[in-house]
């Protein structure tokens, strides 16, 4: 798979041989997506989906932390849904799952604990995201799992954008700026889950990594950086400002490791901060064991693995918490269409 992912950005031919699978690829997702759309039923407050069109990682989750904050700041009381990848209840779809700080990540997945850390709104996990929307919703379900909190008024679906059974309001959809669309082909020729046209469809494309607007595809895409804020020692919980943290990658050996969709991109940001580092990259949503990390060496990594790793972390590791910036029009914009869709929803 790693091959096929590097023949998707570097321009390689022979992915082309695999057509015939992207002609039964679109022709089978379309049906599904006729399916499931048919079925979606209403939910009395407004949907946001952040998602996107390529396979693997672009951004989306720190955008919903982002989103969470500052709609919290506006008035707002969102609550999170998500799939719960990497986790056996997110999995199996038995019934909707509450998340906390203190779920263990191997059963809802790594994403929504590292979401209910950073924003302290209520998540959901479920297969069915449309049943993890309702449970939020659900009075009883609600002070069961998050007694003390306000109910939600907003929904926010980390991912799911091709899972049309959810009813949606907004979508909104995350591209990285340098790997852009690849060869704009749909899966297994490209790196696609939908066509290109699909983000000419959405309200907003950003793109991860750019200092500007510009174009993906056929679409405007609008700039959006993930900022080094904070190094914190996964066992104390000691912070320090990401440019000074306390210890020294050009004295001890250092490992760097990213159990995310594109490791590289943290990669390259402790590049650009200038850390002497090992890199070693793991797939998506890797289950870390004690015995994955040396706890001698200096361990650099990100948010989403730290939360698999607390239980017997040591002092030497650290991780390195970030935050979206966008432009804070889009989040005023946002705010009024919510408000707007939340109206007519009660006039409904």
């Amino acid at each position: 798979m790693k091959a096929l992912e590097r023949a998707w950005y570097t321009g390689a031919k022979w992915p082309l041989l695999l057509a015939p699978l992207e002609i039964l690829y679109r022709v089978l997702a379309a049906r599904d997506q006729a399916r499931k759309k048919a079925l979606q039923q209403s939910l009395p407050v407004p949907v946001l989906v952040i998602g996107n069109i390529n396979v693997g990682g672009t951004g989306k989750s720190p955008i919903v932390a982002l989103l969470c904050r500052e709609l919290k700041r506006l008035g707002w009381h969102p609550g999170i849904i998500s799939r719960g990848y990497g986790g056996q209840a997110g999995q199996k779809g038995d019934s909707p799952v509450a998340v906390t700080v203190e779920s263990d990540p191997a059963l809802v997945g790594d994403e929504p604990v590292m979401l209910a850390m950073q924003t302290q709104c209520p998540v959901v996990v479920d297969q069915n995201r449309f049943r993890a929307a309702e449970a939020l919703l659900t009075p009883a379900f609600f002070q069961g799992a998050f007694a003390g909190k306000t109910p939600c008024n907003l929904i926010i679906s980390d991912d799911g954008l091709q899972h049309l059974s959810l009813p949606r309001d907004i979508e909104w959809v995350v591209v990285d700026a340098k790997r852009g669309l690849g060869n704009g082909h749909c899966l297994p020729v490209g790196p696609l889950r939908e066509s290109a046209d699909r983000l000419q469809q959405v309200d907003l494309v950003l793109a991860n990594g750019a200092d500007r607007a510009l174009a993906v595809g056929e679409a405007k895409a609008q700039p959006m950086a993930l900022v080094p804020r904070y190094w914190r020692n996964l066992k104390t919980g000691q912070t320090f400002t990401a440019q000074q943290p306390s210890f020294d990658t050009h004295k001890e050996k250092t490992i760097a490791v990213a159990g995310i969709g594109h490791p590289e991109r943290f990669f390259q940001t402790l590049d650009g901060m200038g850390f002497r580092f090992e890199r070693r990259p793991l797939d998506d949503h890797h289950s870390f064991t004690a015995h994955d990390l040396p706890d001698d060496q200096l361990i650099l990594m990100t948010a989403k693995d730290g939360v698999k790793c607390q239980r017997w972390a040591s002092e030497k590791h650290w991780v390195l918490d970030v935050e979206a910036e966008i432009n804070p029009d889009i989040i005023l914009k946002l705010h009024h269409q919510l408000l707007d869709i939340l109206k007519r929803k009660d006039h409904g």
